[in-house]
């Protein structure tokens, strides 16, 4: 697999794909991403599965499709992007001094097939006062959780257990499983 298209329009999966060295071009995907599943895994792979889809329709026959879906979960709550700015200062006060979970969903479309993967990281959050925390809000409104640990002076981000990468958007470790699936697949 020489090519991928990338069902996404982040510009930070896309600078994971680049740095990972895998020779792609991004399609996003126009996929409506309202469910009302509860499961955070099922979730991501299902939003994941459904972009890859409706991407590889409008390219059949062409290269593999790599689509991708990541939420945040904290105290039970599922948090994708913010609404607007009263949602993100209320998702950035839910997440103070907490742990929370992020979850990305892979699939990868080749022909008719279709493979997907779930990762997992545990993001700990500092303890933000309130007025810190407004004034993060609306920094990060296109992120799950409202937060960005990319940008390494985030104050909210004190440590991440697992893959980096998953909670910046595309885990590559699943992206590798991916492939060397279809791979072996034939």
């Amino acid at each position: 697999m020489t090519e991928l298209i990338l069902a996404s329009a982040s510009p930070r999966r896309r600078a994971i794909l680049r740095a990972a060295g895998v020779s792609f071009r991004a399609d996003p995907s126009r996929v409506d991403e309202r469910t009302r599943e509860k499961n955070p895994r099922r979730l991501v792979v299902k939003l994941a599965r459904a972009k890859a889809l409706e991407v590889a329709a409008r390219h059949r026959g062409g290269p593999p499709v790599l689509g991708a879906d990541t939420i945040v979960v904290c105290a039970g709550q599922i948090l994708g992007k913010p609404k607007d700015l009263d949602d993100a200062v209320r998702m950035l006060a839910l997440q103070s001094g907490r742990r929370q979970r992020v979850y990305t969903g892979t699939a990868l479309v080749v022909g008719r097939r279709v493979y997907t993967d779930c990762a997992v990281s545990v993001v700990h959050a500092r303890t933000l006062d309130a007025e810190r925390l407004r004034r993060l809000a609306g920094k990060h409104m296109d992120k799950a959780g409202a937060y960005a640990v990319q940008d390494r002076r985030d104050p909210l981000v004190a440590r991440v257990d697992g893959d980096r990468d998953n909670v910046t958007g595309l885990p590559m470790r699943s992206v590798r499983r991916l492939l060397a699936r279809a791979r072996r697949a034939g």
